[in-house]
């Protein structure tokens, strides 16, 4: 699992105000905002949004298209996400459910809480929807549909085309390494791995990220009969980046394997 920490202390939901300042009611008119009746009432929560410059509390409905849907007392109303600077949101159960079950490999419920997640908030910039669109690749990847991954992969790049590069080299790797390129995985790998081995400080954003690179990094070595080598990535998932949970299982139990088929092996 990718880039998680630093999401298990999102504030709680406020309750906020349905009804519009006059000022916002303005805006909404005068960006040109489209206006939309809705035929069924759909799920809402509530958040606080940069609105071109302004603090709002609105009522989040979806995404649409570029447009973020939120309910006023007109009714379903579309706010441009290039007009919204940030935004304030806790993520809805499904979220929480869909986690918990990937954590617990029970990979077809986790693929169905999350993908309700993704189909309504994908596009939104806050950063449990990133990550949802994330764990979609990874649900993928573990359930062994490497061409759903690559579908999932573009819709991530496409809704959040400004993301981490890091993370859309350690995706690549993944997608890479389950089709057994081995030669693109490592390309995208081995740069993060050094730079962790130079980092004196990693914080919490990094020290998953390296964790995620030498595990794949161990695969990539452990393909090539680099079994020593292999071992030695792994453990350093195990023992310093350990810090993103699933991860640090996953290098754990390709370390026991390869010990287990390899009794001769050593490190340093």
């Amino acid at each position: 699992m990718l880039f998680l920490a630093g999401l298990t202390n999102l504030p709680p939901a406020e309750k906020m105000n349905l009804r519009f300042p006059a000022q916002f009611q303005q805006l909404l008119i005068l960006g040109g905002l489209f206006f939309l009746t809705a035929r069924v009432a759909r799920a809402q929560q509530d958040a606080e949004a940069v609105i071109a410059g302004k603090t709002t509390r609105i009522k989040v409905v979806s995404i649409v298209g570029n447009s973020l849907m939120i309910k006023t007392e007109f009714g379903d109303q579309g706010v441009p996400l290039s007009t919204i600077s940030e935004i304030r949101m806790t993520p809805p159960g499904e979220f929480s459910s869909g986690m918990q079950a990937y954590q617990e490999k029970d990979y077809p419920k986790a693929l169905a809480l999350i993908r309700s997640v993704t189909d309504r908030f994908r596009g939104l910039p806050v950063d449990w929807a990133k990550t949802a669109s994330v764990v979609l690749v990874e649900i993928s990847l573990a359930m062994n549909d490497i061409q759903k991954a690559d579908l999932e992969f573009s819709a991530l790049l496409r809704a959040y085309p400004t993301g981490n590069s890091l993370q859309g080299d350690l995706l690549t790797a993944r997608i890479a390494l389950a089709k057994k390129n081995f030669a693109l995985a490592k390309q995208k790998v081995s740069p993060i791995a050094d730079a962790a081995l130079k980092d004196k400080a990693p914080n919490f954003t990094t020290a998953p990220i390296y964790g995620q690179a030498f595990l794949i990094s161990g695969q990539v070595k452990e393909s090539d009969g680099q079994f020593a080598s292999a071992l030695e990535d792994y453990l350093r998932t195990v023992t310093i980046f350990y810090q993103d949970r699933t991860v640090a299982l996953q290098a754990q139990e390709r370390a026991d394997a390869l010990r287990l088929q390899h009794p001769e092996i050593s490190i340093p």
